[in-house]
């Protein structure tokens, strides 16, 4: 049964059926509901959306998932989990318990992939903050190495819960410029060396165009990540110059930027991914344009730069 305001999703078989893997990650189109985005979806012929937690929580988990079930849509991933350095043990304890969260949130809405931004130094003020001060000569807070353990320690802690509820932890290494306050894994090897230690269907890795892009052994690495069944997601955007003044939002449409979409998405295929392809663009121009416009572009790039390399 379809949502009242959202036709019936057509078919794969059909004349949409070249967007049979394509999803749109509802960060893509930030300023609508989730409601609004799943419609959006529908009219273009979309089968999938990829949903970021806080429009799930401000509809309700439960009518979150209804909506997107009821609209005929699958859902590819949840974004997101993660943010797990702190080392201070309220700290870890708070990061625990919203990641358990999400663990459930995920469950709920039918997806097994839960994609982790597994957090910055613990120097970081916030997201895009300026840097602590140095309380003394030597600052624990700016330690990557001990920092990247308390990454690990911390999946161990929650896999036993991610496999009671059959939900994978998807790491995302992000760009080496986000190192700092989003993410101390940077590179896809470093995603599957911490993922190694457990089972391919409990800790998977996201293979994101944006950051990995520039990786001189991104190839050899997609084809480790393939031959140990963890890539649990493909997401594309492109790297558009200049950067704007927030770095986050300077994603831009496949085509518009630097990035190889027909070399990598060959080595993602080769690898055996068979799984839906997001889009997952964070830029204001972006989000300033009518969303059926947005959804329409997100289409039509796909089908010119990623389609063709499937």
């Amino acid at each position: 049964m379809t949502s009242a305001t959202a036709p019936t999703p057509p078919s794969a078989e059909g004349a949409d059926g070249d967007l049979a893997r394509l999803s749109l990650n509802t960060a893509t189109t930030k300023a609508l509901t989730l409601a609004e985005a799943v419609d959006a979806a529908v009219r273009a012929g979309l089968p999938a959306v990829g949903l970021w937690r806080d429009r799930v929580q401000e509809a309700g988990v439960e009518k979150a998932a209804r909506l997107v079930a009821d609209a005929g849509l699958r859902v590819s991933s949840l974004c997101r989990g993660g943010f797990l350095t702190a080392a201070d043990d309220a700290g870890i304890a708070a990061a625990l318990e919203d990641n358990r969260a999400a663990i459930v949130e995920a469950a709920t809405l039918g997806t097994r992939e839960l994609v982790f931004v597994v957090g910055g130094l613990p120097a970081a003020t916030a997201p895009g903050g300026p840097a602590a001060p140095y309380p003394a000569d030597v600052d624990p807070a700016r330690d990557l190495v001990a920092t990247r353990q308390r990454v690990a320690d911390r999946i161990a802690d929650l896999v036993p819960f991610a496999q009671e509820h059959d939900v994978r932890l998807v790491l995302e290494p992000l760009h080496p410029m986000f190192a700092a306050d989003r993410a101390v894994i940077s590179t896809l090897g470093q995603a599957l060396d911490l993922a190694a230690p457990f089972p391919p269907g409990t800790v998977g890795v996201v293979v994101d165009t944006y950051h990995v892009w520039w990786d001189p052994d991104l190839e050899r690495q997609v084809a480790r990540a393939g031959a140990e069944g963890r890539i649990a997601s493909y997401q594309v955007c492109d790297w558009s110059l200049p950067l704007a003044a927030d770095a986050l939002l300077s994603r831009g449409y496949m085509g518009d930027g630097y990035v190889d979409f027909a070399s990598i998405t060959r080595w993602v295929a080769a690898a055996g991914y068979t799984g839906d392809v997001e889009v997952e663009i964070f830029n204001q121009g972006i989000w300033d344009q009518p969303a059926d416009d947005v959804v329409a572009t997100v289409a039509e790039r796909y089908r010119r730069h990623v389609l063709p390399f499937l």
